[in-house]
């Protein structure tokens, strides 16, 4: 069909306005050349095509049978070219992101929601998962996007640092609610929820712990800071936990306090080196790195933990 694309785009115009000036109007041509493209179609496929009757072209069954299967062509035609316009104005498209799971909950669900608003025709992969496994992800082109923990494990990503601060969460009705700022000192054998053992947040309390003499009394260990946060409000201890997932809690059940000295969470948003991004990806990561960079805090010297 592509030899005679346009011969079968005339013969569909035709069909679509009923006339020969109507099909050149559409096509912005004259009206002897599609005519003249008409009569090249009818020999090249030996069909008879259209009855002339009084200067008006009456479409043969044979015609009809052929409309249906060009109409198809057409129209998908129609929508590579919508498609065009569509990612030409950046309202079409993929968007590829893979996350950590405390952001899973709420943060990154609301930057795709508002990034999605005015993109009817975006397609969304969205997966979270740990960190390791997400530079693995992008290295691979499953995603383009990934926005995971620190450290970098592999080889062959571009990345960009943020640094959160990391809140300390109390049950409501603890006495330790009354101070404005807890330290290792006023939280030493106080029951602890804590992320897995090497996990930064926890090494870093540990330190903190132990530069002050303090002992960090663990009674639980979970893998997520939204499992933590939940435990507090069952009571079972204290816990550290990130902004991401008290962006997307109810705060209900336990009260926040500044912890001393300062732990931060290292995230890193990560791209594969060397492989060009999308544009509707290039966007997408301007957006949420505005957002993430509202929340961050400057990087930390050299001696902070």
């Amino acid at each position: 069909m592509s030899r005679f694309f346009r011969h079968y785009q005339a013969f569909h115009a035709i069909l679509e306005t009923g006339t020969v000036t109507g099909a050149a109007e559409r096509l912005g041509v004259s009206q002897p050349a599609i005519s003249n493209l008409l009569a090249q179609l009818e020999r090249q496929t030996r069909l008879k095509l259209f009855e002339r009757n009084r200067g008006r072209l009456l479409p043969t069954p044979e015609a009809m049978v052929l409309f249906d299967e060009v109409d198809t062509v057409m129209r998908g035609l129609g929508q590579v070219n919508q498609a065009v316009v569509d990612l030409q104005n950046q309202k079409a498209g993929q968007l590829q992101v893979a996350t950590n799971h405390a952001m899973a909950f709420g943060f990154l669900p609301e930057q795709i929601a508002r990034f999605a608003a005015d993109k009817p025709n975006l397609t969304v992969a969205f997966q979270s998962q740990y960190s390791a496994k997400i530079q693995d992800w992008v290295i691979a082109g499953l995603f383009e996007i990934g926005i995971c923990e620190q450290p970098v494990r592999t080889d062959g990503l571009d990345w960009v640092p943020f640094f959160f601060e990391i809140q300390c969460a109390v049950p409501a009705d603890s006495p330790l609610a009354r101070h404005e700022e807890l330290t290792p000192t006023l939280l030493d054998d106080v029951p602890f929820i804590v992320m897995g053992a090497d996990h930064m947040v926890t090494r870093r309390a540990r330190e903190a712990f132990h530069r002050e003499g303090a002992n960090l009394r663990i009674r639980c260990q979970t893998d997520l800071f939204r499992n933590a946060l939940n435990l507090v409000k069952q009571g079972l201890g204290v816990t550290l936990v990130d902004p991401f997932t008290l962006s997307s809690d109810d705060r209900s059940g336990y009260v926040l306090r500044r912890f001393s000295p300062r732990i931060l969470l290292d995230v890193i948003v990560v791209t594969a080196r060397g492989r060009p991004i999308s544009a509707m990806g290039a966007q997408f990561l301007e957006q949420v790195s505005a957002s993430m960079t509202a929340l961050a805090v400057a990087a930390p010297d050299s001696a902070e933990t």
